[in-house]
């Protein structure tokens, strides 16, 4: 007689299931080991976007770290710690060029003022305050005078920070125009250089006041004038002018002043 051999369908299923796991565990095994492998180990690192004084520094902090990767297993994480205390670096962009390369582009921190703390070498600072230790201010850059105690990681004097958000929403030509920025009993003053003095008062539609006050220094009728009252944007007050006709009695008016001429700047 011969014996026949009955085989479950249960055994069958029980039978792939091994097989697949089996199979799975082998290529997990295998993609860790290529992953990691010396076969796609980052070799040529290629950095864009550096421009700040620390820039060398940040170069080699991000090829030093992209080395020790491979390009199946890109840590950005690790590079932005690798750079954690170059104050320049904001953010980065990793790409890899399979199977050697690497492209990092950091995107910098960009200072729209300088700190002057008494006899303190300057120190940029962005428009959110984060202040840019290690990094060489621009001379273009407006000073702004704060109490060396408010100067830590992040400016802490809300009344600096309010005139940072001012320097912040400025037209680049404009921002190094731009002298000094202080705050006062008329808010917040920006002086440019060989220019009048601009009066924004506070910071709110401050990009608003910005394209006013550019437009009213494109006017000739503007020219001379040694402040520019911008607190209501579609109504700038231009002071310090030459009279208007002889029954001008205040051609030097204050920004507090409603006797002062007023240039559509809206």
């Amino acid at each position: 007689m011969v014996a026949l051999t009955v085989t479950r369908p249960g055994h069958r299923m029980l039978r792939l299931g091994v097989g697949l796991i089996i199979a799975l565990a082998l290529a997990v095994t295998g993609w860790m080991w290529l992953r990691d492998s010396d076969l796609v180990a980052v070799r040529d690192v290629r950095i864009t976007g550096v421009t700040a004084s620390d820039g060398e520094q940040v170069k080699a902090a991000l090829r030093a770290a992209a080395l020790e990767m491979t390009t199946l297993h890109l840590r950005p994480d690790l590079l932005k710690d690798a750079t954690a205390n170059l104050t320049s670096v904001g953010s980065l962009k990793v790409d890899k060029d399979f199977p050697h390369g690497v492209t990092i582009q950091v995107i910098e921190r960009q200072p729209v003022a300088a700190l002057a703390a008494g006899g303190e070498q300057r120190i940029p600072v962005t428009g959110d305050g984060i202040v840019l230790r290690g990094v060489t201010a621009e001379g273009d850059l407006p000073n702004l005078a704060v109490d060396p105690a408010a100067i830590g990681t992040k400016l802490t004097d809300r009344r600096a920070l309010h005139a940072l958000t001012i320097a912040g929403a400025a037209p680049d030509e404009l921002l190094r125009r731009s002298s000094e920025l202080a705050v006062g009993k008329q808010g917040i003053v920006v002086s440019l250089k060989d220019g009048p003095e601009l009066v924004f008062g506070t910071d709110a539609q401050a990009s608003a006041k910005w394209i006013a006050a550019a437009r009213v220094l494109a006017e000739s009728s503007a020219a001379g004038a040694t402040y520019l009252d911008l607190r209501i944007p579609g109504r700038v007050a231009a002071g310090g002018l030459a009279p208007a006709g002889p029954g001008d009695e205040n051609p030097n008016p204050q920004p507090d002043s409603e006797n002062g001429p007023t240039l559509n700047g809206g």
